[in-house]
């Protein structure tokens, strides 16, 4: 689907000036739909969804979730307090309840993938404290989230300072365990297939007709 997308992006836009593009659009729209007819589940997925079709386990896409909600609760709480806006205090409950929850399945996954991916002694040592980070600030989140679900209503309108310190080393544990995924796979290659292939710009040939400038 995405190839279709994109090969038939330049031709709507005029690219090439041969023909009528949309015309062509719909051409390969409909040929592509026909394609389906023939298809299994499975390669109708990853017609679509190539990318999450070729993870070897959903870890990679799960960890965003947790990157994002967390980190929303924190600024929201945080201004939420420094304006005195009871409303955005209360969003970033939410987000710690979506975060914590996202940040569980993480774990999972990434405990799964830690017995499915290929790694050396040195990966290890990285992956264990990846692992630390992400179980300790999983467990900041929950203790924080079962704190503001039994605590009083006026909880909301209090400058809770223990609480915003426990969500700066949440923060700060989110950020370090985030920088040790990264260097896992962009510096070891881990849970990468093959490694990317550097592609050389095409010498492009310029023409020139020396004998028009001669004096």
């Amino acid at each position: 689907m995405l190839n279709l997308i994109f090969n038939v992006l330049p031709t709507l836009h005029g690219g090439g000036h041969e023909g009528i593009g949309a015309v062509k659009g719909l051409a390969a729209f409909l040929t592509f739909l026909e394609s389906l007819t023939s298809m299994s589940a499975e390669q109708i997925f990853a017609a679509f969804l190539p990318g999450i079709a070729a993870l070897d386990n959903i870890h990679p896409l799960l960890v965003h979730f947790p990157i994002a909600f967390l980190s929303v609760y924190f600024i929201s709480d945080l201004l939420g307090c420094f304006f005195n806006k009871i409303q955005w205090r209360q969003f970033a409950t939410f987000s710690l309840f979506i975060g914590t929850l996202t940040a569980l399945l993480t774990i999972a996954a990434g405990f799964q993938a830690a017995y499915s991916v290929p790694h050396n002694d040195a990966t290890h040592v990285i992956m264990l404290r990846h692992q630390l980070f992400g179980i300790s600030l999983t467990v900041i989140a929950i203790g924080l989230l079962i704190y503001r679900c039994l605590a009083d209503s006026r909880f909301l309108e209090e400058k809770t300072y223990v609480q915003f310190i426990l969500s700066a080393l949440l923060m700060l544990l989110l950020t370090f365990g985030a920088d040790l995924g990264g260097l896992m796979v962009y510096q070891y290659g881990v849970a990468v297939k093959k490694t990317a292939t550097i592609i050389s710009p095409t010498p492009h040939a310029h023409t020139h007709d020396h004998a028009a400038h001669a004096h």
